[in-house]
């Protein structure tokens, strides 16, 4: 039997530009199908943002059994997708979206 890394839920915040919340709901409702093949291949799945509209705050939630999201930068495909994102999100140098990790201080099954 296959030794399976357990699943893990994180959160994590980035940071929407002013007035790009149609936009950015627009790309992620036509998600590339290789960037979502990627995702699932790499075990993280359950993958859901919101946005806090006051701050334009979007808040990550991902269950993943080893990398999450931004550890995938290496790829071409995941560089590809941060570029064309770059326009509407803070991003780092390198394009990556700046990601603050969040603490779990509560959680109820």
């Amino acid at each position: 039997m296959k030794n399976k890394t357990p699943m893990q839920k994180v959160a994590f915040k980035m940071k929407l530009k002013p007035g790009f919340k149609d936009e950015y709901t627009k790309r992620h409702t036509e998600i590339w199908p290789e960037l979502s093949a990627l995702l699932k291949e790499n075990g993280i799945s359950d993958y859901t943002i919101f946005l806090d509209e006051e701050t334009n705050t979007l808040f990550g939630v991902q269950l993943q059994s080893g990398q999450s999201s931004q550890d995938l930068g290496t790829t071409e495909i995941v560089q590809k997708w941060w570029a064309y994102m770059a326009d509407i999100m803070e991003t780092n140098p390198d394009n990556s979206p700046v990601s603050t990790p969040l603490t779990t201080v509560f959680h109820l099954d």
